[in-house]
């Protein structure tokens, strides 16, 4: 029997059919318009319907586009056209999954549902799979913590009969399981210890990929490797050159250790130093606070005008004081936060500098290798060429190599080619390890410096803010007292107040 959706054209789960259906499905009314002018952020979406709903926005044929519903818990796929479960590996907070009504042939991908395990209730009714006679004990076999399949409760007999049925199916499958996990963490563990050779700047160099790199663009290296000696030659040459290497590893790990260390010892200074500057601020306020603490009411209440009006002005005076204290506290962190910025500034310049030099000195020496690598090189070649012009050369030398042997500009041009090659990987090489180690101590410094002068406005900020709100108190309870004597007609006060504001 024809479905409705079977005469639809088939659709597609991209950005513009999540973001109607997250609107449709989420909040409505200011809450919903709230969430349309600030987007929608699919990590914090919960629970989604893609299901085919009066030609509303599906008739899906392939489950892709949900990467970034990372927390989804319930995900309703049902009356669609899919015929296979797959791109939903971030979606590990999955509990409910509803694919009824589509088109499911092979048991074989329920089993891709495992690595979910917080998986509980699955539907899959109305799928081509579910004629499958051995349909239920095959999921119950393969997915033990599933609750409820197909709206109803899986039974312990069910459960029993299924895994005595699949036992040595499951226990394969639990052996390849537990290898691949081996192997996913050991190539989390290689990854991260790759990103901090990267970080260090000396990714690689812990073997011998420097040196073989120089080789894999070296067209002439094959040709020129058949020459008299050439074997011991160059794995004297590959051994110096990867001791060479395997220091320069070793010592910018350590460099990088010390980086670390003085940024860390860094901010703990800064830190320190802020807190204090914060301490200080929070008790000149306190104090202020204390000896102030119900003064204008006092004053308010106050039937002598001239001593009210004294005290008026006394406590302008004592909030203008208060600000330049503040104020002044504040111009006396700056100076101290920026000693301790410029020590850290010569501190890392002086540790990059010298980080920089010894690495050109390390790679110095990998070029001394490479030219005397050369000259050795070119000595064998112009040797050789000589005893094949005299027919005196008997060893075997493929064709293809012999003709780099035609004459001295030949052989020497190849020579040097080589040569100039693996010159260039030093080079590309050492200018990397500069450039990154350049660009980071650029960036750290950089972020200091845009750090404090957040600091210090959101300080000075907060100073203003504190004492407008002081000022404001105080000019609305002198305006308010103006509006008083001016209704009781008092001249003596209003004369007071005439003087102190002029």
């Amino acid at each position: 029997m024809s479905r409705l959706y079977d005469t639809i054209e088939p659709n597609v789960i991209d950005e513009e059919l999540l973001q109607k259906a997250v609107e449709e499905q989420g909040p409505q009314e200011e809450l919903g318009q709230l969430a349309k002018r600030e987007g929608i952020d699919y990590k914090d979406v919960l629970e989604l319907q893609l299901d085919f709903r009066n030609l509303s926005f599906n008739n899906i044929e392939v489950i892709e586009g949900l990467e970034a519903l990372i927390k989804l818990q319930d995900l309703s796929l049902y009356n669609n056209r899919i015929s296979k479960i797959e791109n939903l590996d971030t979606l590990q907070e999955l509990q409910v999954f509803s694919i009824g009504n589509n088109n499911l042939t092979a048991l074989e991908n329920v089993v891709y549902l495992r690595k979910f395990k917080n998986l509980r209730t699955l539907n899959l009714t109305g799928n081509p799979v579910c004629e499958n006679e051995q349909y239920s004990m095959f999921i119950a076999a393969h997915l033990p913590d599933l609750v409820y399949l197909d709206f109803r409760l899986l039974d312990d007999n069910t459960r029993e009969l299924a895994e005595i049925k699949y036992q040595y199916a499951i226990d394969e499958l639990k052996q390849g399981e537990a290898q691949a996990l081996a192997n996913l963490v050991e190539e989390q563990a290689k990854q991260k210890e790759l990103e901090h050779h990267k970080a260090a700047y000396v990714e690689y160099l812990n073997g011998s990929f420097l040196f073989e790199s120089m080789y894999a663009e070296d067209t002439e290296a094959a040709r020129l490797a058949y020459l008299p000696g050439m074997a011991d030659l160059l794995e004297t040459y590959k051994s110096k050159f990867v001791l060479i290497c395997e220091n320069l590893f070793a010592y910018g790990l350590k460099e990088h250790e010390k980086r670390q260390a003085e940024v860390s010892t860094f901010y703990e200074c800064l830190q320190e130093a802020i807190q204090d500057s914060q301490q200080q601020g929070t008790k000149i306020i306190l104090d202020f606070e204390n000896d102030n603490q119900g003064q204008l009411d006092v004053i308010q209440n106050m039937s002598n005008f001239e001593i009210a009006d004294f005290k008026l002005v006394k406590y302008n005076e004592d909030i203008s004081q208060l600000s330049d204290t503040l104020m002044t506290l504040e111009m006396q962190t700056v100076d101290q936060l920026e000693e301790i910025i410029k020590d850290f500034e010569r501190n890392i310049a002086d540790q990059v500098s010298t980080f920089i030099e010894n690495v050109q000195g390390m790679m110095a020496q990998c070029r001394d290798l490479e030219n005397h690598h050369h000259e050795k090189l070119l000595e064998i070649a112009i040797n050789t060429l000589e005893k094949i012009v005299k027919s005196e050369f008997d060893e075997e030398m493929p064709d293809d190599a012999r003709l780099l042997f035609v004459d001295k500009d030949t052989i020497v041009n190849a020579v040097n080619a080589s040569h100039d090659i693996h010159l260039l990987k030093i080079d590309n090489r050492e200018d990397d390890i500069i450039t990154k180690a350049n660009s980071w101590s650029s960036s750290v410094i950089e972020e200091v410096h845009k750090n404090e002068i957040s600091r210090n406005r959101n300080r000075v900020r907060e100073i203003n803010q504190y004492i407008d709100h002081l000022q404001e108190e105080l000019d609305n309870m002198e305006s308010l007292e103006q509006m008083e004597e001016a209704n009781s007609g008092s001249p003596v006060r209003t004369q007071a107040l005439v003087r102190r504001t002029c």
